[in-house]
């Protein structure tokens, strides 16, 4: 069984796009001032030194001499500073520094030299500050404990999915904070505020045991934020302290920041800002205004894997399901029409598909065909015009008869190129 994506426009069956992407029947690969604005606050993180999408190198062979004697002025320091301490006393994230021949301990301990330029003194007391944080903030067993954030869980911090190098995903979203009764049952008083940011915490700790902690390996995380109905004014308190905390503990844990449905005055923000960036810094922050969400989106992560809100098709209720099973992409381009026909479909197999295009604003329609001459077309769903923010549609049909299924997007009456998704699986009937 296979689906081929057909532009109708397409005057010969050379011109027939095959998915990008393998077939969905193939399997998954292995995979400081309080009174700082909000806005200047999401710069401030934007800036903060973290590795570009292409990770830098921990294999200590390929570091330069100066780097090499960087190491291990760090390590003689920190041996030094806990000599007759137990390895739990002077460890992160299960991985002992004081070990010899740790290549984990290794990456752990770069990640504090980059983030402070190889300057050896000012990377040692950023790592003893930050022990003493784990320690006291109780930070090595926060993943297990039950904050009471329920309704928060998988809408505003949530790590989702991987992108298409293998790093871990992390979607933020504050705009259930408008509505007044949340802000207040969450950021009410100082102990709700406290509480929340150990949640926060511990989202990106879940996220860190993730990660490889071995050269060549997945050593940070992305990080999505959306900005749409975001209240900046009253985050402003929660938001310079959730940067303090992860900038001051968490060096280099971000390979790629990118913010999504961007308000204009924050772009206005960044093409100013822009010049004096440095390029390493400008190559990990990616900013998409509302409306090119799913193409900003679809560059980093497939879109099995991002959430149906943003243009994805995974949904809450897969999560439990095991590996997401792959999608094919295809482009929609201006004025075209497309249709994807799924052959080989026996009598009496079902038939289910998630079918998406991002920012949708065109029609759609689903029809069955029969192979045998003399049988009627069924419309398994009518052509509809879909809205912008319509997320990816799941729709199932049996057949009585043997056929192909065809999905239809018709893009004609614009003049913009779509990003588009979609996969499907069939079950043949269990009669005999």
């Amino acid at each position: 069984m296979e689906a081929v994506t057909v532009p109708e426009s397409s005057p010969s069956p050379m011109s027939l796009q095959q998915p990008k992407t393998p077939p969905p029947e193939a399997s998954p690969k292995p995979y400081t001032s309080n009174k700082k604005s909000f806005v200047a606050s999401l710069m401030e993180a934007a800036t903060l030194r973290s590795p570009s999408f292409k990770e830098d190198s921990y294999f200590v062979s390929q570091l330069k001499s100066s780097e090499k004697k960087a190491l291990q002025e760090l390590k003689n320091r920190l041996a030094d500073s806990h000599n007759g301490s137990g390895e739990n006393e002077c460890s992160m994230w299960g991985i002992p520094l004081l070990g010899t021949g740790d290549e984990r301990a290794d990456v752990i301990l770069l990640k504090f030299l980059r983030a402070r330029d190889f300057r050896v003194l000012d990377s040692f007391n950023m790592l003893e500050k930050c022990l003493a944080w784990r320690k006291e903030f109780g930070a090595d067993g926060i993943v297990e404990e039950d904050l009471g954030f329920k309704e928060l869980e998988g809408v505003v911090a949530y790590m989702q999915g991987y992108d298409r190098e293998g790093h871990p995903v992390c979607y933020n979203a504050y705009g259930v904070f408008r509505d007044k009764d949340m802000y207040e049952r969450i950021f009410g008083d100082d102990e709700k505020l406290k509480k929340f940011l150990r949640w926060r915490v511990q989202v990106l700790e879940r996220g860190i045991n993730l990660l490889h902690f071995k050269p060549g390996g997945v050593n940070s995380i992305i990080q999505v934020t959306d900005l749409k109905d975001m209240p900046k004014r009253e985050l402003r308190v929660a938001s310079n302290q959730i940067l303090s905390l992860f900038q001051d503990n968490y060096p280099e844990m971000v390979a790629r920041k990118i913010f999504i449905n961007v308000p204009w005055y924050f772009s206005m923000l960044y093409s100013m800002f822009s010049p004096f960036l440095t390029q390493r810094t400008k190559s990990k922050f990616v900013i998409s205004k509302e409306g090119n969400v799913a193409e900003t989106l679809y560059k980093f992560v497939r879109p099995e894997d991002i959430p149906v809100q943003y243009g994805g098709l995974s949904r809450p209720s897969d999560l439990n399901n095991g590996p997401p099973k792959p999608a094919s992409e295809f482009t929609v381009k201006g004025g075209e029409k497309v249709n994807i026909q799924i052959e080989g479909i026996e009598a009496g197999a079902t038939i289910t598909w998630d079918i998406v295009v991002g920012g949708w604003d065109l029609e759609y329609s689903a029809e069955f065909v029969p192979n045998a001459e003399g049988s009627y077309t069924i419309a398994v769903e009518k052509p509809r015009k879909i809205s912008p923010s319509e997320e990816a549609i799941r729709n199932s049909f049996t057949s009585k008869e043997a056929g192909k299924l065809v999905l239809s997007v018709d893009n004609s009456s614009s003049r913009r190129r779509k990003v588009a998704a979609y996969r499907y699986i069939v079950r043949k009937s269990s009669l005999v």
